[in-house]
């Protein structure tokens, strides 16, 4: 064995010796070298594909050459500054400092003296405000005096505060309630918390899941699936967990790919995604097909019902055709849904519920060794406010079942004329199949963020969406006694876009239209931070 060792040594020296010693360094430095770039070569193709890839490598070797960075980063200061447009200017006046004498009572006129310079909202926003009336109206005037009954309590000191530790428990099982929890196929353990918004319940609902598919299957680098529409809190919570995300572009009817979902599930797979209805377009994704795809292959599904939530349960029992979309249907792990949209609380109240409680218990986060003591949390926020959470009781118990019903009634019949109208205005065509109070609209005909212009300059607050350009209406109780009044509007914006085209002074079309058309979709994340970043 020694022998052929040597033999082999003497042969390897022997076949070397013909080259420079220089060279036999170099050499494997650039073959080591080369195997990465085609190793990131290779990987960029696979998440991207082969033209954003190829694109991706051209970008960045324009950007190599000199004075091309240079003049990207000028034009990016420029189109910050516009879209700012005057908000410097206001910000001259704010406070910086703390008065040297305090104001006193005097604090709340200014309050008031700012809250009249704000934007007029009333039956002008899409979503924004989903309560109806004005915020001196009887359900505000209910939310806001339950607040303030418990605005200085905290359940994390539920040894002091046990009733908004029962006010918490009780909007969590009156929310699984309508979600399918007395359902026999949910399986009779659904739990959950109450969170401060939409993306919290998204990022918690990752996380416990990311912890609990490392507990059951020891996935270690995982990764999960979304559709093109799901909400961008996925985005944030895969870039806080450290999460691969797949985002599958959605199909001609605009719902979730189940074939494309398919096809990106691996042995990493931990969680995909379904929306009821998405964000964008109002539309329900097949959460049945989903189900099924997430039993089979033994990952997690969650249900975003953050619109939904307070309107669909509602919505199939006044008889419309509304998809399962559940704990009725087998493989949703989770479910977010927001009190604060259709459920009508306070700002900052949502919940995120889930199957049983051993998946749950991934959310909790026990620390045993601080000084300060034992400690654990259910959610992110260690102090919670109280206050919210008894506004939320507060809203959902002042309504009822028969209220919820009413509402979700009068604003279905809405979103019904609302859609019809826009059918007939000649030039635009609805994005896809509205299924609830979600309605998105675009033009092969006339520049639709023109479109969108021309309502901002008539006082409306519309939603600009992109993959398709379009822009949508989220009808809430606000536009019961509007409907006419915005189709108007929309009618004569349309009519104004084919006689006049071109963008209006102050109007953000050129910017949508051309952020939609930039390949290099690494500057316009750019120009969202910087803007961003001057504006808070």
């Amino acid at each position: 064995m020694e022998d052929r060792m040597l033999r082999l040594r003497a042969a390897a020296n022997t076949a070397l010796s013909r080259y420079e010693p220089l060279a036999l360094v170099v050499a494997p430095l650039l073959t080591l070298l080369l195997a990465r770039s085609l190793h990131a070569l290779f990987r960029s193709v696979r998440e991207k594909g082969i033209k954003a890839a190829v694109l991706g490598l051209l970008i960045a070797s324009v950007k190599s050459i000199p004075g091309v960075s240079w003049y990207i980063e000028s034009e990016k200061k420029k189109v910050v500054e516009k879209l700012q447009s005057g908000s410097k200017s206001k910000r001259d006046s704010w406070r910086t400092e703390l008065p040297n004498i305090g104001l006193g009572k005097a604090t709340i006129q200014e309050l008031e003296d700012a809250r009249n310079k704000d934007i007029a909202w009333q039956g002008k926003c899409s979503g924004t405000v989903y309560i109806g009336g004005s915020d001196s109206d009887d359900h505000f005037a209910l939310i806001n005096e339950a607040h303030a009954m418990f605005s200085h309590t905290n359940p994390l000191h539920q040894d002091v505060f046990q009733s908004v530790a029962r006010y918490e428990a009780e909007v969590v099982a009156m929310t699984a309630a309508l979600l399918g929890s007395r359902e026999q196929a949910s399986g009779g353990q659904i739990c959950g918390n109450m969170t401060s918004g939409g993306t919290e319940s998204i990022l918690l609902a990752v996380k416990t899941t990311r912890d609990y598919m490392r507990t059951k299957k020891g996935i270690t680098n995982p990764e999960m699936i979304i559709p093109g529409s799901a909400h961008s809190a996925y985005d944030k919570a895969a870039r806080y967990f450290n999460i691969k995300l797949w985002r599958v572009p959605v199909n001609k009817d605009y719902v979730a790919d189940v074939k494309g979902i398919r096809r990106c599930i691996n042995g990493n797979t931990i969680l995909i995604v379904g929306s009821a209805p998405g964000f964008p377009h109002g539309v329900i994704d097949p959460i049945e097909e989903l189900g099924d795809l997430a039993s089979r292959y033994g990952v997690c599904l969650h249900v975003d019902l953050c619109l939904g939530g307070f309107v669909l349960p509602f919505a199939r029992k006044l008889g419309y055709p509304i998809p399962p979309f559940d704990f009725s249907v087998k493989g949703v792990t989770s479910i977010s849904t927001d009190v604060h949209k259709y459920g009508l609380g306070p700002k900052g109240t949502s919940v995120v519920l889930y199957r049983n409680r051993e998946i749950r218990k991934c959310q909790f986060v026990a620390v045993t060794e601080w000084s300060g003591g034992l400690y654990v949390s259910p959610t992110m926020a260690g102090s919670r406010p109280g206050g919210l959470i008894a506004g939320a009781w507060a809203a959902m118990m002042s309504l009822g079942l028969n209220g919820y019903l009413e509402n979700t009634r009068q604003m279905m019949e809405v979103s019904k004329k609302i859609q019809k109208g826009i059918e007939e205005i000649p030039g635009l065509f609805i994005i896809g199949q509205p299924q609830m109070t979600v309605v998105a609209f675009g033009s092969n005909d006339v520049d639709i963020f023109e479109v969108n212009d021309m309502m901002t300059s008539k006082g409306w607050h519309l939603n600009a969406l992109q993959k398709p350009n379009s822009i949508h209406i989220c009808v809430t109780l606000q536009h019961l006694h509007v409907v006419e009044d915005f189709l108007r509007d929309l009618r004569e914006s349309v009519k104004m876009v084919k006689e006049n085209p071109g963008p209006i002074s102050g109007g953000l079309a050129p910017l949508y239209g051309t952020a939609g058309k930039m390949p290099d979709r690494g500057i316009v994340q750019d120009l969202l931070v910087e803007f961003m970043d001057s504006s808070c």
